[in-house]
This record gives structure tokens, sequence and C-alpha cells, in this order.
């Protein structure tokens, strides 16, 4: 059976943008079944298919001279000589929508796209299953935490059962099915990441050595992204553990979030943070092999704190909007505020809790940004357990996941 999908209306849109429209995101996160869904009668080709791969690679004009347009090209990034053939398509009718592309390394894909489709292309990134669309809400507004906002999403509020479930379990389509084993589905994912896109982009001379990586990445997440303690505990240089996050972070299974930067804020430090974007392979890579072990674990406000971020980012991209705007802060007297979202001029300081209580404490760093003359500081939240919208102060509340 097939979910609806938030991202489809950015899709649509982006259609009648531009002549080429590329959809990226990790593996298995639904790119093809949503293409498919939404054009059943466009042409269809998946370069997983070696013969069609091995023409347009070796010549991209008569692989094109046949297809009957629109064409959905699945898994793009397996032919980079396509692009300059698409280029010339499309440079010679002014048809929007000619094009569909899509794949799981953007890396590979962006750096192809940006060199020859400049101006021809609208990207859409694409992530694993919401909260909002495992629940079937209609509410389609990226998340930010002040009034009109919240008044809004407000109309479309339903208690998430069983959260810690639906964290362990992830954000992957294809766990729908309740019949399909959990530990097998990441277990044959993570190979088919090491043997399928890892070898694609890099030349992997230790496979469990980057394994390792991998694992001590996601113990990481929701921490400071420290390049050389991953390259110490793993055995590599610090330039192969930054060419290996990128790498990852390119693959669409992590997003790097950097430190809000201000001249007024002098003592604020540079470390970017990292986030796990499906907290089911966070799990299975951390070993936590039940949401009741995970909600009792060193780990789990961590994960917690995952979770909702990838929520966050994910409500961002479903409705085409940038994540550009969406920091962290921390200083070197170690004060932090877990997220900043920059809207124009207003800054929304956000904390992120596992606990159903609600405490003053968790705000009291949220000042720091009265400092900043320019800027406007709007109204804060903390997401968190708790059951309903609470006041913590004048500025601040107390929002249940649910809000998100």
């Amino acid at each position: 059976m097939y979910l609806q999908r938030a991202v489809e209306q950015t899709i649509l849109k982006a259609e009648n943008q531009t002549k080429v429209v590329l959809i990226t995101g990790a593996r298995q996160v639904g790119k093809s079944t949503t293409i498919k869904k939404l054009y059943p009668k466009y042409t269809y080709i998946t370069l997983d298919d070696e013969n069609f791969t091995t023409l347009a690679r070796e010549d991209s004009t008569l692989f094109f001279r046949d297809i009957k347009y629109p064409v959905i090209i699945d898994e793009a990034q397996y032919a980079p000589q396509l692009f300059r053939a698409i280029k010339k398509i499309a440079d010679a009718d002014k048809t929007k929508g000619r094009f569909f592309l899509t794949g799981s390394q953007s890396y590979e894909l962006m750096s192809n796209a940006s060199e020859s489709l400049a101006g021809r292309i609208s990207i859409v990134e694409m992530s694993g299953l919401s909260l909002r669309e495992l629940f079937h809400i209609e509410y389609q507004q990226p998340f930010i935490p002040d009034e009109s906002y919240v008044r809004e999403r407000s109309k479309f509020i339903q208690s998430y059962s069983d959260i810690w479930s639906v964290i362990h379990r992830g954000s992957m389509p294809e766990l729908l099915d309740s019949n399909r084993d959990w530990e097998w589905f990441y277990r044959d994912y993570v190979r088919t990441y090491l043997e399928r896109d890892i070898r694609q982009i890099i030349n992997i001379k230790d496979e469990v050595k980057f394994r390792k990586f991998l694992t001590c990445l996601a113990a990481r997440s929701g921490s400071l992204l420290v390049y050389q303690e991953l390259a110490n505990e793993v055995g590599v240089d610090i330039k192969t553990s930054q060419s290996w996050v990128s790498v990852i972070a390119a693959s669409g299974l992590v997003r790097i979030i950097h430190t809000y930067q201000n001249n007024i804020i002098k003592r604020a430090i540079k470390t970017p943070k990292l986030f796990f974007m499906d907290t089911g392979l966070l799990c299975y890579l951390t070993g936590w092999s039940s949401p009741d072990v995970l909600k009792n674990g060193a780990m789990s406000g961590n994960i917690f704190e995952t979770f909702v971020v990838s929520e966050i980012l994910k409500s961002y991209s479903n409705a085409g909007k940038s994540t550009d705007g969406i920091y962290y802060y921390r200083d070197k007297d170690k004060k932090e505020i877990d997220l900043l979202i920059e809207n124009g001029n207003t800054i929304h300081p956000i904390e992120i809790k596992k606990s159903g209580s609600v405490s003053k404490d968790w705000i009291k760093h949220f000042s720091i940004l009265d400092k900043i003359p320019e800027k406007q500081v709007g109204r804060g939240a903390v997401i968190c357990l708790t059951e309903n919208r609470l006041p913590i102060s004048d500025t601040v509340d107390a929002l249940p996941i649910e809000y998100i």
C-alpha cells in the first residue's frame, strides 16, 4: 500500500519551474516509488539495469534517441555522461518537466548537475517518513515556534502513541510492513550501502575499518563532530576522517548543523554537530536492540534529540524550504542552545528534552541571544514529552513533540 508523501507537492511545483527535476536522498527513502506514483505514464528507466547503464556511459546520444518524453531516470549518478546530453536536449526545447532524475549519491549528482545543468534544474531533497506522514497529518508548513505556526499546527494535533517504538523502528518506508524484520533490514541496508554507494565514490581499502567509522559516527549523533577524535578512535588520519564524513553526509545518512556565528558573540565555538537522519539506522549501528532498551539507555537523550532535529529538517525539505537558517549555539563556556532557527531578522531558540516534566532551567541560556543588537529574538520552545503546551516564560513554551 502506498503512503502519500509530504514532498509530493514540492515535486509537482518543481515540475512547473524547470526542465529538469532532481530528487536526491538516502537509499530506500522512497524516491523511485514516489516519482512513479506521481507520474505513472512517464517513461521510466533505471540505471540499476546494466544494459541501460552501459549504453548511457558509452553513447548518451543513442541512449536518448528513441525515448518518449517526459522521462524518469532512476539512479542517474551511475552515468554522469548523461548530464551533458540532457543539457543539449533541454536547451532545444522550452518544455518544463521533461526530465526527472533520482539518485542516492547527492555528492556526485550535485557536482554534475551544477556543472552541466545550472539554471535548468530544480533540486528536491527527500528523506525517510516523517511523523506527519506516519500519522496522516495534512499540515505542510515548516516548523517554527512562533504564535502563527503554533496556532495553526494545534488544529492538526493528534497523539503520537508509543513514540519510542517509532524512534527505534526508524523512518524507512519498507519497515511499515510489521512483518519486515528490523535487524535484517538494517543489516542488509548497511551492507548494500558499503558495497554499492561507498565504493562508487571512494576507494575503501579496509571495509571493516569504514564500518567501525560508521558506528563511531553513530555513537556521536547529537554531539560535537570532532574529526580528530574519530580519526584516533578508528585508526585513520584526519583527512580520511573528514573525507569519510563528507561522503556519508552526501549520501543523505547524516546532516551537519553548524554553530551560529556572529561578530557580537565572540566566544561561540566553530565545531559543528552531526545528526543521523534515520534513528532506526542509528539504533542498529549503536546496538539498541528494542524500544525499551533504548528508552532507558545511556544514549536515549541524544537519540531523542537526533529524532527531533531530523523531524524539523524534514518539515523544511518536504515543504521545499531551505534548511540553511538552522543552527545550534555553543560557546567556550559550554553554554549551549540545541537549535536556532533564523527567520529573516528573527532568531527562535529551541531546546530538546526527553523529559515529560518542565523546568525553567532549560532555557537559562536563551538570554545570550539578547546580545545581538541587529537581530530580534522571537518566541522560543522546548520540545519535549509533555502532554500539553505549557508556558515556561512570557516568550517560551514547552511544546509536545506532536507540534513538529
